[in-house]
């Protein structure tokens, strides 16, 4: 156990997780319940049988509308992890200040020989154990989006094959599919919520404050001051 975890408790020390994990589940659950139920109104619509929660959830209708969600968001995440490296916006919190683009020294960064008694042992050892740590949440984030487009793809694919024989259409094959309108239609309509909501609140970060929160500057802050947490 921490020091961290000692003195506050598990609840407490990891209570923004624990708060979205739970919030995860909830969400999910709910779109599986809702999703039945709108999906079942089209069945009956359509003269066909309803199905069950759990049949539901095991067909592609579900599975490429979650897979959908996730992609955009982790693509999210691994482009802004990146593009921050080399792109500020001056006076954003979610920003770097202007003229510390790139990567920075192993000093500032501690590691190597610059590394403290308590840094991680990937960061103290050098070479590519070094090398590969110091990108890895955005290689694990660009490795998530690919995965869960992946999946998307496949998912996607079941469905749209399902309405091709439902129509009495041929149905393709999953390289077809990546060709289909009906792909990147689906891929595209997530990705530009994600640029919105990504430069939105670069931008207004700027202007506005949430007292108390790391993602806001402080309130008395200057509209100029770059990258301050309150």
């Amino acid at each position: 156990m921490s020091v961290e975890e000692e003195e506050y408790g598990f609840l407490r020390a990891n209570a923004l997780t624990l708060a979205f994990g739970g919030l995860f589940v909830v969400t999910l659950a709910g779109q599986a319940i809702s999703g039945t139920a709108d999906f079942n109104a089209q069945q009956i619509t359509n003269g066909l049988q309803p199905v069950s929660l759990f049949e539901y959830v095991t067909s592609s209708s579900f599975g490429v509308d979650v897979m959908e969600n996730w992609q955009s968001e982790y693509l999210q995440f691994f482009l802004y992890i990146f593009a921050t490296v080399w792109l500020v916006q001056r006076g954003s919190s979610e920003s770097k200040e202007p003229g510390q683009e790139g990567t920075e020294s192993d000093a500032e960064q501690k590691v190597g020989r610059h590394a403290d008694d308590d840094s991680p042992a990937w960061a103290r050892t050098g070479g590519w154990r070094t090398a590969l740590f110091s990108r890895s949440l955005g290689l694990l984030m660009g490795a998530l989006f690919l995965l869960t487009w992946a999946a998307s793809s496949v998912a996607g694919w079941a469905a749209f094959n399902g309405e091709q024989l439902g129509q009495r259409q041929d149905p393709v094959s999953w390289v077809g599919y990546l060709g289909e309108a009906d792909f990147w239609n689906r891929s595209f309509q997530n990705w530009q919520s994600e640029m919105l909501a990504v430069g939105s609140m670069a931008i207004f970060s700027v202007y506005l404050r949430q007292r108390g929160s790391p993602e806001s500057k402080l309130v008395g802050a200057p509209h100029r001051d770059t990258a301050e947490t309150g």
